[in-house]
C-alpha cells in the first residue's frame, strides 16, 4: 500500500521542479527517501513466545518477544482482557441533555461521574452491547444508536478496546443487570461541556473524549 508520505512527496516533488527548475530534484529526493525511511518504520514487529505469566478473573497478562524491521528485540508484557472489547454509550436524552452515572471504581477507591459502560457479551455486537447496558444502568434504550469510533485506554500496554456509541431517541425500560447497587443517573448539558470537563468527580478520559464526539455529531446533524 502506498503510503500518504510517499503520495504527498510525489506531489511535492512535481509541484517544485514545475515550478522552479531541476535544482530542487535533489532537495525533493531526499525528501521521498524519508517518506520511504518512515514506511519502514511503520513495519510492525514479529511476536513470538507470547505465554500468559498471570490469569485474573478479568485480565491475562502476558509476556512477548517483539523483532522489529530495523533487527532490535525486546521483551514487552501486555494487560491482555478476555472477550471482544467494551462499549460506552453516550445517551441523549434530547439534544442538549446527555445522562451520566455516579458508580463506584475500585481503581480509585471512589464515585465516578462517567457514561454507561460494560463488556461486550459473547455473540453480541458492539450496539447490541449499548442498548443492554443502557437498559440495565439508567432504565433506557435507544431506538437510534450510531457508532462513533474505537479507542483505546493505554495501548502501550492494554489490548482492551472501547467502541463508542451515540445513543438517541430514547425511550424507557429495565432490566436486572450485574451492578452490586443501584446506580445514581444525572443529567448534564453538552452545552455546559466546558464547564462540566472540570468537575472533580469526572476524570475518565474515554468519558470526557466521547462527550466532545458527541456534541459535535449533534451539531452536524
Amino acid at each position: 500500500m502506498i503510503s500518504l508520505n510517499l503520495v504527498l512527496a510525489g506531489l511535492r516533488l512535481g509541484l517544485k521542479n514545475r515550478q522552479v527548475g531541476e535544482k530542487w530534484v535533489a532537495d525533493d529526493c531526499s525528501y521521498l527517501c524519508k517518506g520511504l525511511y518512515n514506511v519502514d518504520m511503520r513495519k510492525k514487529p514479529i511476536l513470538s513466545n507470547i505465554k500468559n505469566i498471570a490469569t485474573t478473573q478479568f485480565f491475562n497478562i502476558q509476556s512477548m518477544d517483539v523483532a522489529f524491521s530495523n533487527g532490535e528485540k525486546r521483551q514487552y508484557e501486555r494487560l491482555k482482557p478476555d472477550g471482544d472489547g467494551a462499549v460506552l454509550v453516550v445517551p441523549m436524552l434530547d439534544d442538549d441533555t446527555v445522562l451520566m452515572i455516579y458508580e463506584y471504581s475500585g481503581g480509585t477507591h471512589r464515585y465516578e461521574l462517567a457514561l454507561t459502560k460494560g463488556k461486550i457479551d459473547a455473540g453480541e455486537s458492539p450496539l447490541e452491547a449499548a442498548n443492554r447496558e443502557l437498559i440495565e444502568e439508567i432504565g433506557y434504550g435507544a431506538k437510534k444508536l450510531s457508532f462513533v469510533k474505537t479507542m483505546t485506554l493505554a495501548p502501550g500496554y492494554q489490548s482492551n478496546f472501547t467502541h463508542i456509541v451515540l445513543a438517541q431517541d430514547l425511550y424507557e425500560d429495565s432490566a436486572q443487570g450485574d451492578e452490586p447497587e443501584p446506580l445514581e443517573v444525572v443529567k448534564h448539558k453538552l452545552s455546559d461541556l466546558e464547564e462540566l470537563v472540570y468537575n472533580q468527580d469526572l476524570t475518565e478520559a474515554r468519558t470526557i473524549a466521547a462527550l466532545y464526539m458527541a456534541k459535535e455529531i449533534i451539531k452536524n446533524q
